[in-house]
């Protein structure tokens, strides 16, 4: 037995027995002659003459259109079969080009059947130069187009609700997000205040928060948090956090008493679920009795440091050192630091989004160190000042800030007469 080894295949190798049953097969089948080809191809043929005049149609084409051969052979122009649309381009663009260049392919133009259908097409067309280069003839195919046509359409179709749906959910965002900040900070006396949220995305939820609040007896509650992951899941712990730092404040607002309550209802919200922590800073903040200033108590629970802008030009962090993450464990420890601001200090809190982005230089993190720098050269900043030129910083990150950045600042106005804030950018 004498095997091919160019005919083996998925069925094994084939032999000289197996060709000469096939041979039978193949000489029953029925020639196709070039006329039978051409009249009844799966797709359109016909051929004009330079002036667009048909004087050969196939009977695909006709068939297509419903018209008879005697109704267009000689009688109409290619051009005639367009719709109105696709006429002017054919007369403005297609045919120019085509007598340029002599060949167009693939250009998708719609024809008028006879009962006023009308049919997507994808048209090629050739001249044919005779022996003295003189263009004789024009060439035509084409292919029918409705099933891409629909298929054009479905696209459409679910590329324009993908887009209703991704505005939807960003309206939704934006909402509840607005729910979780405050819209407007307390007016606090004798202490300038300012507030910034960066949004790193429009399409997901982020968890940061913060807020300024009154107290009984003259004093005022503040924080900034950033709760661990995005989305929805984010945005419950973000709720409840918010809710419980004021709630526990009103009833002791000792600033570590107070980390240590929300941590003991994270605690008992989520002991069952996938752990739900955040980062805090919980503030106290009580007017000075020797200076018109404030005393300040802060307690940090894992969050960034606080950076103080003094008066005389000098910046410097307010870390609380062992101050554990808020919602990890149900014994977390947190600690204090107390500061006076005085008139013309800045008392700035932010999230991790302002240190953790790329530069756009070499896309290394920002970095606490390159924080302190640039508010050692703000300094002395009032709060509005201190804030805008942070985010001025943060457009500048421009893809390489993928995380929220929530910035809460807090000033004694200098006294009239005292001295001014710096100008001009860091």
């Amino acid at each position: 037995m004498t095997v091919h080894p160019d005919d083996e295949g998925a069925g094994g190798a084939r032999t000289e027995g197996d060709q000469e049953q096939e041979e039978p097969l193949f000489s029953a089948l029925p020639q196709d002659s070039a006329e039978d080809l051409y009249e009844n191809a799966p797709c359109g043929y016909l051929s004009t003459l330079m002036d667009g005049r048909i004087v050969k149609v196939n009977g695909t084409l006709l068939k297509w259109l419903g018209h008879r051969r005697e109704e267009l052979v000689g009688r109409r122009r290619f051009s005639d079969l367009l719709t109105i649309g696709g006429r002017l381009y054919h007369e403005t663009h297609f045919s120019p080009l085509l007598r340029m260049q002599g060949e167009v392919s693939g250009i998708a133009l719609e024809l008028k059947a006879a009962d006023g259908s009308r049919l997507p097409v994808l048209v090629t067309s050739t001249v044919k130069l005779g022996p003295d280069g003189e263009a004789l003839l024009i060439r035509t195919t084409l292919l029918d187009a409705r099933d891409r046509r629909t298929y054009e359409r479905e696209l459409l179709r679910a590329r324009q609700e993908a887009e209703h749906e991704r505005a939807r959910l960003h309206r939704l965002a934006t909402t509840l997000q607005r729910t979780l900040i405050p819209p407007v900070l307390e007016s606090v006396p004798g202490l300038d205040v300012a507030a910034r949220y960066h949004f790193a995305s429009s399409d997901e939820l982020g968890g940061d928060f913060y807020d300024l609040f009154p107290l009984a007896a003259g004093r005022w509650g503040f924080f900034m948090g950033d709760v661990r992951g995005k989305g929805a899941s984010a945005a419950v712990v973000t709720s409840l956090a918010r809710y419980t730092l004021r709630a526990a404040a009103v009833s002791n607002p000792v600033p570590a008493t107070v980390l240590a309550n929300l941590n003991t209802a994270l605690n008992r919200e989520f002991q069952e679920d996938e752990p739900r922590f955040c980062t805090v800073l919980f503030g106290l903040l009580t007017p000075a009795r020797e200076c018109a200033g404030f005393h300040v108590v802060l307690a940090g629970g894992g969050h960034p440091p606080a950076l103080l802008l003094r008066a005389d030009g000098s910046a410097e962090p307010l870390p609380t050192p062992g101050g554990q993450l808020v919602g990890v464990v149900e014994d977390a420890q947190f600690t204090t630091v107390t500061v006076d601001l005085r008139p013309g200090d800045t008392l700035l809190l932010y999230t991790d989004g302002l240190t953790e982005a790329r530069t756009a230089a070499d896309g290394e993190r920002y970095g606490d160190e390159a924080l302190l720098a640039f508010t050692r050269d703000l300094a002395p900043a009032s709060a509005a000042r201190t804030v805008e030129a942070l985010a001025v910083l943060l457009d500048s990150f421009g893809e390489g800030l993928d995380d929220d950045t929530a910035l809460l600042a807090m000033g004694v106005p200098p006294p009239l007469g005292g001295a001014a804030e710096k100008t001009g950018g860091p």
